[in-house]
């Protein structure tokens, strides 16, 4: 191994740490487990196991993401075919649903894999010899790397969201130099910093620094922890232990308020809790029906629109539900609209 292969690896999972996240965000993640909790899917419960159904309800981006990056499929075996560092490094929350949050520390903040990749997640962390931190449940702690993977998430949602915000008008510029001066200040260019005539360059300077100061910030963490990171007595993440936690917590608090809660954002996360509810009970009724022997002709025009990948391997109620939910988690914003206007009728 060499110094660099370290960095592909936490390039490469961070590359992918978003990619089972449904439509709407964590917004679409509320959406589908408030379908199976309190809407129609509730009928299901009986017919599931406690963790099947917890899957269900409390539907998590990391654990679909694990998902997509293991899942066999016809032909494919291995999913992505990554390797088991790439996938232990991926896995921030290296457990199943349930029991939900046991304990404080941040392995148990989340889940990280559904009951229908359990085999492909004991398969990794057997081969990673990760540490098993619960005998009585399927609980580890991290694989090192993933607590930096944590932390370029951290840091690029926290400052280039704050970023975004200053440059579509949510949030005034002067809050740009208030906010972030704390962490840039010994290693801004005042005079080059005044030398930018245009707002979008000048913020995309200070965004460049901090991030360049927190990155710096992560790794010193992580080298003075490195033996209670390995030993699984590391319970936060990286940047909770940093010396700018407050103005970190200042950012976020701000992005909350102008950006995460701004009329645009809200009415769209309103508009898709309708539109997966929707997508869910139509897609998963006509599956089953098939199954069952009962499917309308509504419901084998319905099953047309579906791909054939996520109409294979659905012996089990749960894993025809988990099918859908998965082809549901995959769709862009724009694509999931576009299908809900097909199904109400509303784009002929």
């Amino acid at each position: 191994y060499t110094f660099n292969d370290f960095g592909a690896i936490v390039a490469a999972a961070s590359v992918m740490h978003d990619i089972g996240n449904p439509p709407f965000g964590h917004s679409g993640e509320k959406a589908i487990g408030e379908y199976f909790k309190t809407g129609n899917g509730a009928k299901f419960k009986d017919q599931l196991s406690p963790k099947e159904y917890q899957d269900l309800i409390d539907f998590e981006g990391n654990a679909n993401g694990f998902k997509i990056l293991t899942e066999n499929r016809e032909g494919i075996s291995g999913g992505l075919r990554l390797s088991y560092a790439t996938l232990g490094a991926f896995l921030k929350y290296p457990k199943e649903s349930l029991p939900k949050k046991p304990t404080s520390h941040i392995v148990d903040k989340k889940y990280g894999f559904f009951q229908s990749e359990k085999e492909a997640f004991l398969d990794v962390v057997q081969e990673l010899q990760m540490s098993q931190k619960s005998s009585e449940n399927i609980s580890f702690f991290r694989h090192p790397l993933a607590y930096l993977v944590e932390a370029a998430d951290d840091i690029c949602y926290t400052i280039i969201d704050f970023e975004d915000g200053i440059n579509l008008g949510l949030i005034e510029e002067e809050f740009a130099l208030e906010y972030l001066i704390k962490l840039v200040k010994d290693t801004i260019d005042i005079k080059k910093y005044h030398s930018l005539q245009h707002k979008k360059d000048r913020v995309s300077y200070l965004r460049a620094l901090a991030i360049g100061v927190l990155i710096n910030e992560a790794v010193a963490i992580f080298l003075a922890n490195e033996a209670k990171i390995l030993s699984g007595e590391f319970e936060r993440s990286l940047l909770d232990k940093c010396q700018f936690e407050a103005q970190i917590n200042d950012i976020i608090k701000i992005s909350v308020a102008k950006i995460y809660q701004s009329k645009e954002v809200i009415e769209k996360e309103v508009a898709g809790y309708r539109i997966i509810g929707d997508l869910l009970d139509v897609f998963i009724t006509a599956l089953n029906n098939d199954y069952n022997g009962t499917a309308s002709n509504y419901d084998y025009l319905i099953l047309k629109m579906i791909p054939d990948e996520y109409k294979s391997n659905i012996a089990t109620i749960y894993q025809r539900i988990m099918s859908i939910c998965s082809y549901i988690a995959g769709m862009s914003d724009g694509f999931a609209i576009r299908i809900h206007k097909k199904l109400t009728g509303n784009s002929i």
